[in-house]
């Protein structure tokens, strides 16, 4: 997380945080992915991280909830990640198809590559392939 904080633009990054008092409990942040072809605003969610000991209390979802919400009143349209699709499914994430919407590097786990619209429209396709933030321009991530 340091890395995506240190190198990438304020512009292209949302960062939110969760906190018990003064103690940090979780972190999310979304960086910009670019479809050279395709004029809409999409944010990469990534990372994702919980305390430990608070884990399975609901925290997680409630900071991506916040987030989305966040996002979408400051315009962004899409929102995809690659993740475990039974925790992000429970905030509205679902499965699509590299086919459709391309991911940045290839996929080795494809079931994994998630996304919602944060408008009333469906996510539909996405032209071209996307650039992703230089933090997270690592394939071996992928």
């Amino acid at each position: 997380m340091r890395d995506i904080l240190a190198r990438t633009d304020p512009g292209d990054l949302y960062c939110f945080v969760a906190r018990d008092g003064e103690t940090l409990i979780g972190a999310v942040c979304f960086t910009r992915l670019r479809y050279v072809e395709d004029p809409r605003r999409v944010f990469l969610l990534s990372p994702m991280a919980v305390a430990p000991t608070q884990q399975r209390k609901g925290v997680g979802q409630r900071l991506i909830r916040h987030a989305l919400a966040e996002l979408s009143a400051a315009g962004v349209e899409a929102v995809l990640t690659y993740g475990d699709p039974a925790y992000y499914g429970r905030v509205g994430f679902a499965p699509i198809a590299e086919a459709a919407i391309a991911a940045p590097y290839p996929l080795t786990i494809p079931q994994g590559w998630l996304g919602q619209s944060l408008r009333p429209t469906p996510l539909g396709t996405f032209a071209g392939r996307p650039h992703c933030v230089a933090a997270v321009q690592r394939p071996e991530i992928w």
